[in-house]
Order: structure tokens, then C-alpha cells, then sequence
């Protein structure tokens, strides 16, 4: 079932991720990678590496990122790969709990919340 106005039919994905099926090897991205962009969107870029930049205005986990564009968690890791390629954007894991090592409460629940709305 899909959802009204989403097109997420294998020929709009091949051609957003120029086929590319994975994000290249190596790259940081993650559930739990908060992405944080490095400069605004500009003029003729790619309508998704936009809103990827506006939303990125602070601190979002990939999960909230694909929740957001409503795309695939793969196809949205190609996307950042092409940004973090560029210097458009930087990419983080979060930080520790000082207790015992564990990921902070609140940014699990956000990436819970992106998940559930995937």
C-alpha cells in the first residue's frame, strides 16, 4: 500500500541515486548519525540534497532524515554520501552518557519517532 502522493516507484529511486544501489563503503551513516549541514542549499541543486540541507540546519539523526523526505533509509544514505562527498555536510555519531557508555535517551527516542513514521 502506498501512501497518496508518494512516487516511490524504482525508476524515480534509480534516478535520484543516479543508480547507485548503496552508499559507498566506508561512510559513517548510521541510524544514529546525526547529520549537520555545512552550508545552505543552492540554486539548481537537487530538490532532495535541499530540504536534506534545510532540515539538517541542526543537529538530525538519519532516521529522522529519511522519515522526513519519506524515502528509503538506503536511498537517503546514498544521498548523504553525495553531500558528505561535497563538504556540504558533516557527520557525527552522539555523544555518550557519562554513565555506563550508553546513547542519550532523548536521541534514541527521536530516532524511535523516525522509524515509526517511515
Amino acid at each position: 500500500m502506498s501512501r497518496p502522493g508518494r512516487d516511490d516507484t524504482p525508476d524515480r529511486l534509480y534516478t535520484l541515486t543516479q543508480g547507485r544501489t548503496r552508499s559507498a563503503p566506508g561512510t559513517p551513516f548510521d541510524l544514529l548519525t546525526l547529520v549537520v549541514a555545512e552550508c545552505d542549499p543552492v540554486p539548481g541543486m537537487q530538490s532532495e540534497h535541499a530540504t536534506i540541507l534545510r532540515l539538517a540546519g541542526r543537529p538530525t539523526a538519519v532516521a529522522e532524515l529519511a522519515a522526513e523526505l519519506g524515502l528509503p533509509l538506503t536511498i537517503t544514505r546514498i544521498l548523504l554520501c553525495d553531500l558528505l562527498a561535497e563538504g556540504r555536510v558533516s557527520a557525527r555519531h552522539p555523544r555518550r552518557a557519562a554513565l555506563g557508555g550508553r546513547p542519550d535517551p532523548h536521541i534514541l527516542e527521536q530516532v524511535l519517532v523516525g522509524l515509526r513514521n517511515l
